[in-house]
């Protein structure tokens, strides 16, 4: 893929109540969709004589602050909830369980243009600048509202990726860590044939205590040595014909198509932006539509791949 024209840099950006369930599965830091859909959004808002799209996303994040509680270090975590106005009647609402996640992260986004003279000199550059960090405080992001935007930049694609790097400190890049799941999985196969790239996700969330001597434990984990993994909601995968609009009673909208699909999941890492700093290019999260070869299912994926 052709590099970049332009980097767009947002630096800090807090979040409020962003979506902590990202999947049916997984909790915590939001989806990586609702990142890319955000800056999806923010691209088709993009005031400009000649074409800017914003493209691929590095996400790095400073502080993730997931509204959990709970009473004891032995008792299951619960989301806090929020209490809901009351109703015309003055009865009090049912409380509808949803997760909530406060964030500080950093969004480094490919720019790209089609005309050499768009954002050529320094006012049209200004004045893009300050049109994304208006437009992103009047939208969402996963979900949550923008309180503050430290700095916004437009960097030159000559900008090596050791510069790159040192503009995210300090913080964590989620990258894919597809070679890490294989290698798991091979893992628990060697002990149990029938074992699953599932199975292998679901291992990465466990602890395991082994008793050692008087009051003494060992605790391992298959992330040992492995770095900061975590389990991702990387798409979905249809499990149904497309349906044309307004064929499917109840569905959300009678304006567009319908099509049911369930989630694809893959592993991610939580890696220092030094780690990054001959590779950052491979770092940026995109879209991508293609067939699985197995049963010619559509499935909608996001990676990082570059090509």
């Amino acid at each position: 893929m052709a590099l970049p024209d332009y980097y767009l840099f947002f630096d800090h950006v807090k979040i409020h109540n962003a979506n902590a369930i990202s999947s049916p599965l997984t909790y915590g830091f939001p989806a990586i969709s609702g990142f890319l859909g955000a800056i999806h959004a923010l691209s088709r808002k993009i005031e400009s004589e000649n074409p800017i799209y914003l493209d691929g996303v590095l996400i790095a994040c400073h502080e993730c602050d997931v509204q959990v509680y709970r009473p004891n270090n032995y008792a299951d975590y619960t989301f806090r909830l929020t209490r809901n106005p009351l109703a015309k009647n003055g009865s009090t609402r049912s409380i509808i369980e949803e997760g909530r996640v406060h964030l500080d992260v950093s969004l480094l986004i490919e720019v790209r243009i089609e005309d050499l003279e768009t954002l050529y000199d320094a006012e049209q550059q200004k004045a893009f600048i300050q049109q994304m960090k208006q437009k992103l405080y009047q939208q969402r992001i996963a979900g949550g509202h923008v309180v503050s935007i430290g700095d916004v930049k437009l960097i030159s694609s000559d900008e090596s990726d050791a510069d790159l790097a040192n503009l995210l400190l300090p913080a964590f890049v989620l990258v894919e860590a597809p070679q890490d799941l294989q290698d798991i999985t091979a893992e628990l196969q060697q002990q149990d044939p029938n074992a699953t790239a599932l199975d292998a996700l679901i291992e990465t969330a466990m602890l395991h205590h082994y008793p050692q001597e008087k009051d003494h434990w060992q605790t391992t984990s298959v992330k040992q040595g492995r770095g900061w993994l975590v389990p991702l909601h990387l798409g979905y995968q249809a499990i149904s014909p497309l349906f044309s609009a307004g064929k499917v009673e109840h569905a959300r909208s009678n304006e567009h198509a319908t099509q049911f699909v369930e989630c694809i999941y893959g592993l991610g890492k939580w890696v220092f932006p030094l780690r990054l700093k001959e590779n950052l290019s491979q770092a940026f999260w995109r879209y991508k539509r293609s067939e699985l070869q197995s049963n010619d299912a559509e499935i909608y994926v996001i990676n990082q791949e570059t090509n």
